[in-house]
């Protein structure tokens, strides 16, 4: 073992020895974990919304510390904190700096569930200083940075996984196991779906920001904008300058399901129909959605989102010439035969422990092909998302190359592959 590996796995040791102290009962580690081979992996986690059920479940794995809880809001990190010492006995340090676990060499892992603005910048930049990475979905705010993700994994030989759990939940991995063996006949179509039950975000003013948020920090690498009282922290999910819509937020995990079950990549067109039909206030992206992707091998997905009214159901089916297969948004899932008769049904979780497991064997393993959602996989199912948003932005049909996904004779959909950056940063995210 190198001097540098050594000090490095003493400090670790250090760190992990002084959370267990503070146990109720037993330690975190055993000291029979005396080299860096062995030592836990050492976790940091940014966004304490959904990142609070990251942080439990990692905190829980038996392979994994975490070391620091990263919010813009201080009150949110103090809490996520305090969550995790009632949980598991010791308390991960609060941070409102992203700077401090980049820069930490310490930090092995990066679960990024910031805000989608933030999704690809905190991964290239936690690649570039060597750690692996747990980015939530969509793994990008444009395809871009996605296409920069993959470079920056490459680059620096880490492992990336897109949070796209189901991937990883057993009975999923069967049920596509059953279709790609034939189970259904040849597969030519699936349908997705999305209904919620979203009110109304109102007209925002702008105010002065509280004092417990970094807002320059939520920020981060996007243009500077005054803080609007009705955006942070969940509602910039519906303004194109920070978020996706429903379709990158909620589509992509439907649509990821159906891209595997029918082995499709880029599409070669793609259509969105819809706006906004229910309220009249800041949301801007689509709450009514019906989107349809082609693909060159005679297959076909469709999404339909309804953020607005519940009155739906289902998640995705997929057609065969001999059946069909629903996947349960819950986890589980129906085969029927072709006459629509229920032959069997399978009942199972959403699979984020062994998503999180499958993170940690791979890293173990120095083996990032055995990521069950590797960010280049990721990004082809967040692509959808994003041709799907494009394509109900410019108000037509768009044609791709089925190569890359790229969109073929149309400069005004195209400027929409990119954004603008906050100074520095767009030359910090390009890799290459």
């Amino acid at each position: 073992m190198s001097a540098n590996a050594q000090s490095k796995n003493v400090k670790r040791r250090d760190f992990i020895a002084a959370g267990a102290a503070t146990a109720a009962a037993g330690t975190l580690v055993s000291t029979a974990e005396a080299n860096a081979e062995d030592a836990k992996l050492v976790v940091a986690v940014m966004g304490m919304s959904r990142g609070r059920s990251l942080a439990d479940t990692f905190s829980k794995h038996s392979d994994c510390v975490i070391k620091y809880v990263c919010d813009v809001d201080k009150t949110r990190a103090e809490r996520a904190a305090d969550e995790i010492q009632g949980k598991v006995g010791y308390r991960p340090e609060p941070i409102t700096t992203w700077e401090t676990f980049v820069e930490d060499d310490e930090v092995d892992i990066v679960a990024c569930a910031a805000p989608n603005h933030w999704h690809a910048p905190a991964t290239i930049v936690a690649a570039e200083a060597g750690k692996h990475v747990y980015v939530e979905k969509p793994c990008c705010q444009n395809p871009w940075e996605g296409e920069m993700q993959i470079a920056a994994a490459r680059k620096n030989k880490v492992c990336v996984q897109i949070g796209t759990q189901r991937r990883s939940a057993p009975t999923y991995r069967e049920a596509i196991e059953f279709i790609h063996g034939g189970g259904i006949g040849t597969v030519h179509s699936a349908r997705c779906v999305y209904f919620s039950a979203r009110t109304s975000i109102g007209e925002g003013k702008n105010t002065e920001v509280p004092e417990h948020i970094d807002y320059d920090r939520w920020q981060g690498p996007v243009p500077r904008r005054p803080f609007q009282d009705n955006l942070v922290h969940y509602n910039w999910h519906w303004v194109w300058f920070y978020g996706n819509g429903e379709l990158g937020n909620n589509g992509i995990h439907s649509l990821d399901i159906a891209r595997w079950a029918l082995n499709v990549d880029f599409p070669k067109t793609v259509s969105s129909t819809g706006g906004r039909y229910y309220f009249d206030d800041d949301q801007e992206t689509p709450d009514t959605q019906i989107v349809s992707f082609e693909f060159e091998n005679e297959t076909q997905i469709t999404w339909q989102g309804s953020s607005c009214n519940r009155n739906g159901s289902g998640f995705v089916k997929v057609f065969g010439d001999n059946g069909m297969v629903e996947f349960l948004g819950g986890g589980g899932y129906v085969v029927y035969d072709r006459g629509n008769k229920e032959v069997k049904r399978v009942t199972g979780g959403q699979g984020q422990p062994e998503h999180i497991d499958n993170l940690v064997k791979s890293i173990r393993a120095n083996d990032p092909e055995g990521l069950n959602a590797e960010i280049e996989i990721g990004h082809r199912s967040t692509l959808l998302c994003h041709l799907g948003n494009i394509s109900q932005r410019v108000g037509r049909i768009l044609n791709c190359d089925t190569s890359n996904g790229h969109i073929l004779d149309d400069e005004e959909a195209m400027a929409l592959w990119q954004r603008d950056y906050h100074e520095g940063w767009e030359d910090r995210l390009t890799i290459g």
